[in-house]
């Protein structure tokens, strides 16, 4: 059985374009693997495609080795797929600790119950999610402030807060550092190199090319559709195919 998250010959397509043309990547545990390239490139359209929002007219996606291309978003989320999207989608109503804790009742049971110490599934369970899924993005202070009251970055890592808490096997997240500070990077840097290496499967979009060369174990280059260019960062993202296009990513 093929650990992580697989895709193969992923197309999709908008009436004539075709925004996702053919793509192949490989997502495996314990790495982060990163997608970069111009806008319009179909990043999103691709993390659609992989987490099901939106179905891929060909090709195949697998998890742990189990074909979920036709499984909508929710059931792929029950078997271990958690994502974040370039807007944070939060539920403004509920608070801090609310939004986290519709997470940690979804738990999948993946690889971050390591890293969070989580006991077996239920009410306690949950709980002691959402407590830690808190504390590692640093947000106990903001826990009981309902989430229409934060900024965009605190937003950020609230959704990706509520991502961890469900326990996923494979975590894909769209510009995670968009609206960050510094120290939320470098501390948002630090929580995925310990997610990989408790045994997470994470794959990122991210327009900082510095970040990417310094967390990304392989990346995968997208233009118009299709994958270029992929290897390790550095020799990514110094290949002249690349530098030509990181100014517009």
């Amino acid at each position: 059985m093929t650990a992580g998250l697989t895709a193969s010959g992923l197309v999709r397509r908008f009436g004539g374009a075709t925004a996702v043309d053919g793509v192949g990547l490989d997502v495996p545990p314990g790495r982060i693997t990163a997608v970069v390239g111009p806008n319009g490139a179909g990043k999103s359209t691709l993390f659609d495609c992989l987490g099901g929002a939106t179905r891929a007219d060909e090709g195949r996606v697998l998890l742990d080795g189990r074909d979920i291309t036709r499984l909508p978003d929710h059931a792929r989320a029950r078997l271990g797929l958690a994502r974040t999207f370039q807007q944070p989608a939060v539920f403004p109503g509920l608070t801090v600790a609310e939004n986290v804790r519709v997470g940690a009742e979804q738990r999948a049971g993946g690889s971050v119950r390591g890293l969070l110490g989580l006991p077996a599934p239920g009410r306690t369970a949950a709980r002691t999610a959402t407590r830690r899924a808190l504390r590692l993005l640093g947000l106990d202070a903001v826990a009981d402030r309902p989430a229409a009251d934060l900024p965009a970055g605190v937003l950020r890592l609230l959704e990706l807060a509520r991502a961890l808490a469900a326990d996923p096997r494979v975590l894909l997240l769209d510009e995670p550092t968009a609206g960050l500070d510094t120290d939320q990077t470098g501390h948002l840097a630090l929580v995925l190199r310990a997610l990989a290496a408790d045994g997470l499967a994470v794959l990122l979009v991210e327009h900082d090319a510095e970040l990417v060369a310094e967390l990304a174990d392989t990346v995968y280059v997208l233009a118009a559709g299709r994958v270029v260019l992929a290897g390790p960062p550095r020799t990514v993202l110094a290949d002249p195919r690349v530098t030509g296009l990181w100014g517009t990513a």
